[in-house]
């Protein structure tokens, strides 16, 4: 039941976040988000850094469980054509609808990072199955350094993403074509 309740409460404050900024993030403005009685968000999360790290925490797991479905539905990836695909799937569902708001949420909580080392434990990339389907794919076309490779091409998905979320419109697919083409030189 209390682990129902923290995920409840962090989601409230994931969307919080999105709609308000990181100065929106009280547990106050959670609380009225998750229609809770007042200070039901300070009884789970007694601090700001606390409810800021079980956001992180409910964020992390979430787009792990996206990566994890999408690496399953795409894999085995075998072209370059079907790496853009995915690239360009995935962009999409960060721009849009529930991705667009978890993408508001994860840059705010990156910055925050910068302030708060314990954040940046959270958020820095791990491994998941959409990270190892890219890097099985450049291994499997002959890559060398691989693993600086995998990195430099999602950071620069990310990159782009970010920049969609802040400037609007959608990810060029050219602009994917051409960070997989200069991973696979």
């Amino acid at each position: 039941m209390a682990s129902d309740r923290r995920t409840l409460l962090a989601d409230a404050a994931l969307d919080v976040l999105a709609d308000e900024g990181i100065r929106g993030l009280t547990h106050r403005a959670v609380d009225r988000r998750a229609a809770m009685p007042p200070g039901t968000t300070s009884a789970y999360f007694r601090t700001r850094a606390a409810l800021l790290t079980g956001l992180v925490l409910r964020l992390v797991h979430l787009d792990q469980t996206e990566l994890r479905t999408m690496a399953e539905h795409l894999a085995p990836l075998r072209t370059a054509e079907e790496l853009v695909d995915g690239m360009a799937l995935l962009a999409r569902r960060r721009l849009t609808g529930e991705g667009r708001r978890r993408s508001l949420a994860r840059y705010a909580c990156a910055v925050e990072s910068v302030r708060a080392p314990e954040l940046r434990e959270i958020l820095v990339p791990r491994e998941n199955t959409g990270r190892e389907a890219v890097r099985q794919f450049l291994v499997a076309h002959g890559v060398t350094d691989v693993e600086n490779r995998t990195h430099t091409l999602l950071t620069c998905v990310d990159g782009l993403v970010f920049d969609r979320l802040v400037s609007g419109g959608e990810v060029p697919r050219e602009a994917l074509e051409g960070l997989v083409a200069a991973a696979l030189r």
